[in-house]
């Protein structure tokens, strides 16, 4: 096991069901702000170790995401090792779903690359901590929808800062993924009138967006490559490394993807390209700001939710002057606040556990 999960994480659970097939792991990285959310990624992995590692990079992630965000919860991610279209089943989902209740609340999860919400209906007939289920039972539903949103959000502000105008229109938008949220956000630049390439590894996912107007496509090697204002990852993570980083054209990058840097180096070497880099963390929190709403008094509102997206474009405004004034790169500013609030409202809260596990939350 990674030392990552030993030295940064708080809890770390490997889960196996033998009757259903369930590999899974549910990483803690911290409840310092409240128990921990995060979403639940069903994919084949090349190997566990592989699959320990996103985990791991997943769950600290959240756990910025959620602090960025103004969340009162901890950052905690789950993987479900294997192909969903080959292994998916009500059994092994609701074993899943045993495992998630086993922790007691630690950890409370969504949907994420993989799942959906009629997952979250089965999780949550094992535990009530789950979120993102259906709107007819409740639930938020996709989360994607409001990520796409925030995303949309993120990219008025990056284009603001870098080209003196939060206006869309005409601007060329390079978008790599074209998914839950990819997909929806191609949709929103066009009615934003913005010229986009676009680009995914499945051609179904190509296809959806082929001939809508503004819109070109090219292959999956070439996105990366292509000369446009802003470039936005929203498919897996470590696109942006020390090979792919130099290749770039590009004067900022603004997008869903979580861990797009393959490395903290990484956004050393953009800021000295001058690209602008808007925090992964920052601009993605759309998702886990739509399932946090569900778990309100009185359940998910769209109103609301969409109120609470503001938090991004006025966040990523603040890790922006902080870079600036402070000389540091964008990554480094958004780390910074972070910290600053994990740090002096954690300190109220201490490690969490629930009321009927242990003394109750200080």
């Amino acid at each position: 096991m990674s030392g990552l999960a030993t030295a940064e994480h708080e809890q770390v659970v490997v889960g196996h069901d033998a009757a259903s097939g369930l590999r899974c792991i549910i990483a803690i990285h911290s409840t310092a702000l409240g128990p921990a959310l995060g979403g639940t990624r069903f994919r084949p992995y090349d190997s566990f170790d592989d699959a320990m590692t996103d985990a791991l990079r997943l769950s600290q992630a959240m756990t910025f995401k959620n602090a960025g965000a103004g969340l009162d919860r901890g950052g905690g991610k789950a993987v479900i090792i294997g192909d969903p279209a080959a292994i998916r089943s009500e059994s092994l989902i609701r074993a899943y779903g045993r495992m998630v209740g086993s922790l007691g609340g630690r950890y409370i999860t969504a949907c994420d690359v993989g799942t959906t919400p009629d997952d979250m209906s089965l999780v949550r007939r094992e535990t009530r901590w789950a979120t993102g289920m259906d709107p007819s039972e409740g639930g938020s539903g996709d989360s994607g929808i409001l990520t796409a949103e925030g995303v949309l959000l993120g990219l008025k502000v990056t284009a603001e800062e870098v080209f003196g105008s939060s206006s869309l229109a005409d601007r060329h938008i390079a978008v790599q993924g074209l998914g839950k949220v990819g997909r929806r956000l191609v949709e929103h630049l066009v009615a934003e009138r913005a010229r986009i390439t676009a680009s995914d590894v499945d051609n179904a996912a190509v296809e959806r967006v082929r001939g809508l107007d503004g819109v070109d496509v090219v292959g999956p090697h070439e996105i990366l490559q292509v000369d446009a204002d802003i470039l936005s990852p929203n498919a897996l993570g470590a696109v942006l490394n020390e090979q792919s980083i130099p290749r770039l054209r590009v004067a900022a990058i603004c997008g869903a993807a979580n861990n797009q840097l393959a490395t903290e180096d990484d956004a050393t070497r953009l800021h000295d390209a001058g690209i602008l880099y808007a925090p992964d963390f920052v601009v993605s929190a759309g998702g886990v700001i739509s399932v946090d709403d569900e778990l309100q008094p009185g359940g998910w509102t769209p109103q609301r939710a969409r109120r609470r997206l503001q938090v991004i474009p006025e966040t990523l405004r603040a890790v922006i002057d902080h870079a600036r004034t402070s000389g540091i790169t964008a990554q480094a500013a958004a780390i910074e606040l972070v910290h600053q609030r994990i740090n002096s409202i954690g300190a109220l809260r201490g490690f969490w556990m629930p009321a009927d596990h242990a003394s109750p939350r200080r």
